[in-house]
């Protein structure tokens, strides 16, 4: 359930309510008690996503991983022959 914000055009006075998206706004100013309370536009967060992102290769399947792994493994050196082979690279033969 939202919380949304009124303001009470008679005396100013800002208060936030927990209501449901299907309950009618409220009209009456808890502190001067005028039917003058107006619902806020814009109010509240939308949905922040922090992080580098969602992609949908973030949730690949394991048989996925395992290929992916054997792929990387047998692929050609970078011309560093020395780092290769110590890693078990192909240049190791």
């Amino acid at each position: 359930m939202p919380t949304y914000d009124y303001k009470c055009d008679a005396c100013g006075h800002a208060v936030e309510y927990f209501q449901s998206m299907s309950e009618a706004p409220k009209k009456k100013c808890p502190k001067c008690g005028k039917s003058k309370l107006v619902r806020q536009l814009g109010t509240g967060a939308g949905i922040l996503f922090k992080g580098s992102g969602f992609y949908q290769t973030d949730y690949r399947s394991d048989s996925y991983k395992k290929s992916a792994s054997a792929d990387s493994s047998s692929s050609s050196c970078s011309g560093d022959t020395k780092s290769c082979a110590a890693n078990g690279g192909p240049c190791a033969s």
